[in-house]
């Protein structure tokens, strides 16, 4: 893990026109966004040191910020990106084969557990104007006869807030998210579209996903009916009638059906399998796992060889 990323040097973005020389360890490289591909340079030996050197951009939808290193370097033998929209853009841009990897979430965690739910609606993160105050959304919901939750408490410690961000998710019926283009923020992009977490994680605990979904391609093919509720709006009185029906509608099987299919389309375990074969490794641990998570799926009436792995 790379602590501090300080900029190249001019000597360091030569070496990388220069290329590498193949080594006998492989790379893989985890960016949360695209001038985070720099971070290989810091890394000691990365010229002579690995066989395959694999980068995953996460917020690769800022394609304007691909750096030098990517550009113009011969540096990286694949890039996956969490977004299938602008994975063509990095493949011309670059010159380097360039493939979807989508978000997804620790599905095989929630396997077997409850599907009851204490809570009909969550709220998480970033919302529109008219979501954003909790009391407000609290006391409409209430006259709706729909128990709200506003946003959780956040832990300074990133795996503690994950992990009560899930159990979270696992308590509801239904949890808030709205597209980054009909909820902006200066932190999103201003014009694309695209899945994240807040879909990802919710799913694999069993809630299904209410207010606007991105509608991108890429996210109508990873997820799956009955997998979110479009509001058709972000009008709060307006969604809260519509979230209000759902509620009466919903039965615990909507929760089990969530969490079986984001195991089949969702579950990391799939990801990391590509990544895996793009390196060129077989890690024993990822092949225990997915060994069960093929159990589970059988048993489910699924059969894994009939997954759809992206």
């Amino acid at each position: 893990m790379v602590e501090t990323l300080r900029p190249p040097s001019r000597l360091q973005k030569v070496a990388t026109i220069l290329g590498r020389r193949r080594g006998t360890e492989a790379c893989l490289v985890i960016c949360p966004g695209p001038a985070d591909l720099d971070s290989l340079l810091f890394v000691d030996g990365w010229r002579s040191r690995f066989s395959h050197v694999v980068a995953w951009i996460i917020d690769s939808f800022w394609t304007e910020q691909i750096p030098a290193i990517a550009r113009y370097g011969r540096v990286y033998d694949h890039l996956f990106t969490t977004g299938d929209e602008e994975s063509s853009e990095w493949e011309q841009i670059t010159g380097t084969p360039t493939t979807w990897l989508p978000w997804g979430s620790d599905a095989l965690r929630f396997a077997g557990q409850r599907v009851d739910r204490v809570l009909d609606l969550l709220r998480t993160g970033r919302q529109p104007p008219e979501w954003d105050d909790d009391d407000m959304t609290a006391n409409s919901c209430r006259s709706a006869g729909i128990n709200f939750q506003g946003r959780p408490p956040a832990c300074e410690d990133a795996d503690a807030n994950q992990q009560l961000l899930m159990t979270e998710y696992a308590k509801t019926k239904f949890s808030l998210a709205f597209s980054s283009l009909v909820s902006p923020a200066p932190y999103t992009h201003p014009t694309r579209d695209y899945l994240t977490a807040r879909w990802t994680d919710a799913l694999a605990a069993g809630a299904v996903v209410a207010g606007i979904a991105p509608r991108v391609p890429s996210a109508r093919r990873l997820l799956w009916a009955g997998a979110t509720l479009e509001l058709g709006t972000v009008a709060r009185d307006e969604g809260i009638r519509v979230l209000r029906d759902a509620v009466r509608a919903w039965r615990p099987e909507h929760a089990l059906r969530n969490r079986k299919q984001a195991l089949e389309r969702l579950d990391w375990r799939w990801r990391f399998r590509t990544l895996a074969s793009a390196l060129g490794v077989e890690p024993y641990a990822l092949g225990t796992e997915l060994k069960v998570l093929c159990q589970l799926l059988e048993q489910g009436g699924a059969q894994c060889g009939a997954v759809r792995r992206t």
